[in-house]
């Protein structure tokens, strides 16, 4: 009846392996999928469409930031994530979830706060159109 939508433009830039464990920060660009361990902060480039994808059998020990997180490992560790987090029936977060969008299985477990964000501003507001008038500052008649 309601089949999951498969993400079209994932694109994956890096790949850790199931059997690497990095004991460290990790920044990216980009798309990374995890399939191994990361003992540290993992963070994507801000204001991209940066995305973390972590597999049934990757983890992360310590904060993600990125703009969109596909989880189905585990985190121990807040979540940032500026866009969208989706989680998948096996993913884990052991920490709180910033989120502007969130998407979450049967089987998800999130032991944390949710926190919404409002989404993004646009980068500009719109100036005036042609046919409107500049305020003057003196009260109408």
């Amino acid at each position: 009846m309601f089949k999951r939508k498969q993400n079209k433009t994932l694109k994956i830039d890096t790949l850790i392996g199931a059997g690497t464990r990095i004991n460290g920060d990790v920044e990216f660009s980009g798309g990374l999928h995890l399939d191994g361990y990361i003992s540290g902060n993992v963070s994507g480039e801000p204001n991209t469409e940066s995305i973390l994808s972590v597999s049934e059998h990757g983890g992360i020990e310590g904060s993600v930031s990125v703009p969109n997180v596909i989880l189905n490992g585990i985190v121990k560790g807040d979540i940032d994530a500026t866009l969208r987090v989706e989680m998948g029936e096996k993913g884990r977060v052991l920490g709180n979830v910033r989120y502007s969008a969130i998407e979450t299985a049967v089987g998800a477990q999130i032991n944390g706060k949710l926190i919404h964000r409002a989404s993004p501003a646009p980068s500009e507001a719109p100036g005036p159109t042609k046919g409107d008038a500049a305020p003057t500052g003196d009260p109408p008649l």
